[in-house]
């Protein structure tokens, strides 16, 4: 049976504050005292948990982090960069998903209650962007991964979408592809907006369809600009609806790159392994994990954060979809 700190203080004849206190070697113990307390653990062989030692410092020791469901591509390579950065500086995570609205954002303010975790970290569900503002705005360090255009009124980390749409153009274009094709996310995203700019800055005038960042979306997609005419060029908004541009293309007998070349964004690991594989505009998803991290427990050693987002750069990874000429 797991001693407990209960346990040691009974049997060392103080409180339970008096031991944390001598765990913590806060000093404001005899020395008397802190001798038979550590004898006592010692004897018994308690091991305080992570949790309880971050209590007696004032902290969980634990960060929040609340994210819309786990089953968007690039959520696991978020979810490991902060991880990673938690692990190495002692502290735990506690995951929230809104998979049931309402419900579950009942079940995360009980832990906000409960003082059960010293930040957060926020993969935006735009429904609770009000309430988890509300929670900044009262005292919570609060920082957002990928804002999508929100802004939100605390620190978050994002990255650059409209530079990523603006090299998405520049590669068709040096391929010597000049009738473009767009297949943006839905239009009340930030990013779709930035994505957006970027490429039509560098291409001009393109075809224009709006996708909802599904595969399903990217296949019809093709149909409806095929309808239109003809186009030797798409940039899809993410890589899954990029690789449905490819399914859509193979179904109308058109071929990849040598009809049409492909761009994607966000560089999910599919990319690499569809036929033929997809060039896309990588999205660092864990390193903005690793820096939102590393921001919010900067901020709980003192640091102030920042009143900016910090964009992390995109970059264009070239493969058999729009192949380097």
């Amino acid at each position: 049976m797991r001693v407990t700190i209960a346990e040691v203080a009974r049997r060392a004849r103080v409180s339970k504050t008096t031991v944390s206190r001598v765990l913590n070697n806060k000093g404001e113990v005899d020395a008397a005292t802190a001798i038979r307390v550590r004898e006592v653990i010692a004897a018994t062989g308690y091991t305080p948990s992570a949790r309880a030692v971050g209590l007696a410092r004032g902290r969980a020791q634990t960060v929040g982090m609340l994210v819309p469901g786990l089953t968007w591509p690039w959520m696991g390579d978020v979810l490991q960069g902060v991880a990673d950065v938690l692990e190495a500086q002692g502290y735990g995570l506690l995951l929230h998903t809104v998979n049931r609205g309402e419900e579950s954002l009942e079940r995360f303010a009980r832990h906000v209650s409960a003082s059960a975790f010293d930040g957060l970290l926020l993969v935006v569900p735009p429904e609770a962007l009000p309430y988890v503002t509300s929670l900044h705005e009262s005292g919570l360090p609060v920082v957002m991964i990928d804002d999508r255009g929100h802004h939100p009124g605390f620190p978050s980390v994002a990255t650059s979408n409209g530079v990523g749409g603006r090299d998405a153009a520049a590669h068709l274009l040096a391929l010597g592809r000049e009738r473009l094709a767009m297949v943006t996310g839905p239009a009340d995203f930030g990013c779709t907006r930035d994505r957006t700019a970027g490429f039509q800055a560098m291409a001009g005038g393109v075809r224009v369809v709006e996708g909802d960042f599904t595969r399903e979306s990217g296949q019809s997609a093709v149909a409806e600009l095929l309808a239109r005419g003809r186009f030797d060029g798409v940039f899809a908004h993410n890589d899954l609806m990029a690789v449905g541009v490819l399914d859509g293309l193979r179904a109308a007998g058109l071929a990849v790159p040598h009809d049409v070349a492909v761009i994607g964004f966000d560089d999910i690991a599919i990319a690499a392994h569809t036929q033929p594989a997809l060039t896309t505009i990588r999205q660092p998803s864990r390193e903005m994990g690793e820096a939102a991290a590393t921001m919010l427990l900067s901020h709980l050693d003192g640091a102030p954060l920042p009143d900016r987002p910090q964009v992390l750069p995109t970059s264009l990874v070239i493969r058999e979809s729009a192949p380097a000429a």
